[in-house]
């Protein structure tokens, strides 16, 4: 039996990352992710299968990543307010490396069900759900249902990241410019969410 090249099947990989997330060529097909990554189409075919295939460890790794680096930060024993101040810079700073990521990842689970992949440890969310109701308690936060107040975090920092291109055009404005208004947003979340 053949030995897998597991460097070219990262690189297919980190290519495709590059090209939905960066680029926002959500529609890419294998021949365009072949083509970016510099190997044949029977390659990519080989190592994935097929465009779902891809589509779905690409899916499954972007969601793995991202949620290990804000369990790190949900489970560090920083101030409550430090970790929503992290928690909004790792936020943006993702989604301004890879401005389409969110997108991707809402096209999939709506396109193809993609479920979250399961993590072997139990969820953080329910213990950080309890901390921030903690710190209603205690006035830091504005009394409402912890689940609300995580929607309006994520809702305050990803709707100008899902609306972007629209908003470049309604506003004139430059991936640079849009960049810094995303930049000058984070005070403002925490300045609206925290008391």
């Amino acid at each position: 039996m053949p030995v897998r090249d597991t460097g070219t099947e990262q690189l297919i990989k980190d290519t495709a990352k590059r090209v939905f997330f960066a680029e926002g060529r959500l529609n890419a097909t294998t021949q365009d992710i072949a083509d970016a990554a510099g190997v044949s189409r029977t390659l990519v075919n080989y190592y994935y299968r097929s465009k779902d295939v891809l589509f779905e460890q690409v899916f499954k790794e972007g969601m793995q990543e991202f949620g290990q680096r804000i369990d790190q930060i949900i489970l560090s024993p920083i101030p409550f307010k430090k970790k929503i101040i992290k928690f909004t810079e790792l936020f943006f700073a993702e989604l301004i490396a890879y401005p389409y990521k969110e997108v991707f990842m809402l096209t999939e689970i709506n396109s193809h069900g993609f479920a979250f992949p399961h993590k072997e440890e139990k969820s953080t969310m329910p213990d950080f759900l309890k901390e921030v109701e903690a710190e209603m308690e205690k006035g830091t936060v504005k009394k409402m249902k912890p689940i609300n107040f995580m929607l309006n975090l994520f809702s305050l920092m990803a709707y100008p990241i899902l609306t972007r291109p629209l908003f470049k055009i309604v506003f004139e404005l430059s991936d640079k410019d849009y960049d810094k208004l995303l930049n000058d947003r984070k005070k403002m979340i925490l300045e609206m969410i925290l008391n």
